[in-house]
């Protein structure tokens, strides 16, 4: 009996993931399946292939060896699968993490062409802060990412979708002033901000601390909750344009002429898996695509 597929994916699955456990939630399956796959390849080749250790694995020296020669077996077949030209021969989950921004303008459609184009692909979605989602992309609990900058390492596959720029917006029942407003405006609000320890909080905060205006930040726990309160008069917000746009004109939204704004957000498609599925990076592109213009970086 010789490996097959299986083998291969569970030994670089165990590889990557540093446990039965996560590679058999990575593959779909148990993890007696996975302990079970392990051991009948390290008995076809006659050697241990990893060192267990109180539920961490590590690779051997031999198993090391053999890793690169893996990961081109798994890559073989997925361009054996393409060549195909089939995308029903893929089946599995790709578990995608969103940023909120893209979880409320085009995640829908995105989703939506996913299913038509690779129907026996399912979606596990996770919506979060961008930081946490580097964080879960670098663990390996997600699978691929559309998210915002800054990002703190490298990933072995990335593509640009585009970037949203900021705007301020209130209520008109604040009665802000016609035209241009200032810092001594503003400070007569609350100013309703992303979460403590985001960029544009930050930015935020340290660019009222240069002025010495006295402004009261209220952080919101994400951008839905944030918009939510400026509809309702409860503070002015800086939020990113293509979340309000919808709002704007409406009786209850205006834009607000404030001189200065957060850096504007910047998103790409990220993944760490290697091989890279095709359908993922097909799936990189349906981003690409559906984002929208004004969000693109021309």
């Amino acid at each position: 009996m010789t490996p097959n597929l299986k083998h291969i994916q569970a030994f670089v699955a165990v590889a990557d993931l540093g446990t039965f456990r996560r590679a058999a939630e990575r593959l779909n399956t148990t993890q007696p399946n996975i302990s079970g796959r392990i051991a009948q390849l390290e008995d076809q080749l006659g050697f241990r292939l990893m060192e267990r250790d109180a539920g961490s694995v590590r690779l051997t020296p031999r198993g090391q060896s053999l890793l690169a020669p893996a990961r081109a077996i798994l890559a073989a077949n997925e361009a054996f699968v393409a060549a195909a030209d089939d995308d029903t021969l893929y089946s599995g989950v790709l578990r995608l993490g969103v940023s909120e921004l893209v979880a409320h303008t085009w995640l829908q459609p995105f989703l939506i062409e996913m299913r038509a184009r690779f129907p026996n692909i399912d979606v596990e979605l996770t919506v979060d802060l961008s930081a946490n989602l580097s964080k879960a992309l670098a663990a390996h609990d997600l699978d691929l990412t559309f998210q915002s900058g800054p990002f703190d390492r490298k990933t072995r596959f990335s593509a640009q979708l585009g970037q949203a720029p900021y705007a301020w917006v209130a209520s008109p029942a604040l009665s802000l002033p016609p035209g241009k407003v200032s810092a001594d405006d503003l400070s007569r609000h609350p100013i309703l901000a992303h979460p403590r320890g985001t960029v544009p909080h930050r930015q935020l905060d340290d660019h009222f601390r240069s002025l010495g205006a006295k402004v009261r930040i209220v952080p919101a726990t994400n951008n839905a909750v944030c918009l939510q309160m400026t509809l309702d008069g409860l503070g002015i917000a800086c939020l990113p344009r293509p979340m309000i746009e919808d709002h704007l004109g409406a009786v209850r939204l205006r834009e607000v002429a404030y001189g200065w704004r957060p850096d504007a957000l910047f998103f790409k498609a990220r993944c760490d898996l290697d091989p890279l599925p095709p359908y993922i990076a097909e799936a990189a592109k349906i981003a690409q695509r559906l984002s929208p213009p004004q969000d693109r970086i021309s």
